[in-house]
């Protein structure tokens, strides 16, 4: 490689358009503009000056993003892969050179005053990167192996790829992971109980327990209670057909469900209103060393709140209801802090997809008696300004029992 050689441009514009597209090029770069550009039709700005091609990620799959750059201005447009070789061609004929990275070699075309092709060919020093808007992310559960349980879900096609009109929902089955993952990263035990409330059909479910059995090795109980017969003699099936020993699913009421075992982490996703305050209270009582809860639809605080005051945040019906919306889960979040547990509430998915994007994570230990007694404080006193009785608040400090020095429910 490293060769430079002469080549006449009219008769070798195709063999280097071909040999290049050949090399899979992840970025190209025309510049030097030629005087014939000003009357090439296919130029929608006859004052570019400079033109960028990358190799990008889109939801249909690979494609390539052109910046078009004049003197005080970038234009964008996004391409097919299949365009690529049309659109080499137009920008051929209206630059004089060329730099292309593909993933093994450098190539770099010039044209020479008499109309030649100069071509230089070598090594790639450095692998270029694909490149996406927000570059190309890495996924725990990676395409490529066919999971089961996003095959059956539709999200993978037979073979492991993303189906592309379930893009979305795989991103946000990793997101949860992450997660997941970055709460047990420091976590002392190989051995997990878990306990899914209101499971449903259960896909995050299934999918949790493939991660943490294959891809991180845990030794895995898990339980999923749902209310629907239909629902938990499905969810068995599906177990038994995947040959997941340790998951198992029970018709049970998360108000009335007992275990006798330790528990190390409780899941309530989309639990109903006050149902989720029923998880969340069942969670500290069992001492659960994590907490992941995204909460749904709640109703409890929108049918109490009252205020004088602030009487701008209650007037309004659809402001009303995101303030008492968020209201119950900063008191959710705060009264688990009470509890001794440090507390986060985190965005699970884009609000763009769904308003119902906030997890509350907890983990259990390492809360002073100080900030659970602010805690405490800041709950009374928010429930003080608007007229509030919320269910966790009545479950965990009934008849005023929280004023002990320790802060309350260890």
């Amino acid at each position: 490689m490293g060769d430079g050689t002469s080549e006449n441009a009219a008769g070798q514009y195709h063999i280097i358009i071909e040999e290049i597209l050949a090399s899979e090029p992840v970025k190209l770069v025309f510049s030097n503009p030629g005087k014939r550009q000003e009357q090439t039709a296919a130029t929608d700005n006859p004052n570019v000056i400079r033109v960028v091609i990358r190799l990008i990620e889109m939801k249909q799959g690979q494609g390539y993003q052109i910046e078009k750059f004049t003197k005080t201005q970038v234009f964008h447009i996004n391409i097919t892969k299949a365009d690529l070789e049309n659109v080499m061609e137009i920008f051929m004929a209206q630059f004089r050179q060329l730099n292309v990275w593909c993933e093994t070699m450098e190539i770099d075309v010039k044209q020479s005053k008499k109309g030649k092709l100069l071509v230089n060919r070598r090594r790639a020093v450095h692998a270029a990167e694909a490149v996406s808007h927000n570059k190309k992310k890495h996924y725990l559960l990676a395409e490529g192996t066919p999971i089961p349980p996003l095959v059956d879900l539709g999200v993978f096609t037979k073979d492991g790829r993303v189906v592309h009109a379930m893009y979305d929902k795989y991103k946000q089955i990793n997101r949860f992971l992450e997660m997941v993952e970055d709460v047990l990263k420091d976590y002392p035990h190989q051995k997990l109980n878990i306990i899914d409330f209101g499971c449903g059909k259960s896909y995050l479910t299934f999918v949790l327990y493939y991660y943490l059995t294959e891809e991180k090795g845990y030794q895995v109980t898990m339980t999923g209670l749902d209310l629907k017969q239909g629902v938990i003699d499905k969810c068995n099936e599906t177990a038994n057909k995947y040959q997941y020993e340790g998951l198992h699913f029970e018709l049970g009421d998360i108000n009335g469900y007992h275990t006798e075992q330790p528990v190390d982490i409780v899941i309530t996703l989309h639990a109903c209103d006050t149902a989720t305050d029923y998880a969340l209270y069942n969670a500290v009582q069992w001492k659960a060393n994590i907490i992941l809860s995204v909460p749904c639809c709640q109703h409890e605080l929108n049918q109490q709140i009252r205020t004088e005051k602030f009487g701008a945040l209650t007037k309004y019906g659809i402001i009303k209801e995101r303030t008492a919306a968020l209201m119950t889960d900063a008191i959710r979040g705060s009264l688990l802090e009470y509890c001794g547990y440090r507390t986060q509430l985190l965005e699970f998915i884009d609000i763009s997809h769904s308003p119902k994007n906030i997890m509350i994570r907890a983990v259990r230990g390492n809360v002073s008696p100080e900030k659970r007694r602010q805690a405490l404080a800041e709950v009374e006193r928010l429930c003080e300004a608007f007229s509030l009785a919320p269910t966790l608040c009545r479950l965990l400090l009934p008849q005023n029992g929280h004023d002990s020095d320790d802060g309350g429910i260890s």
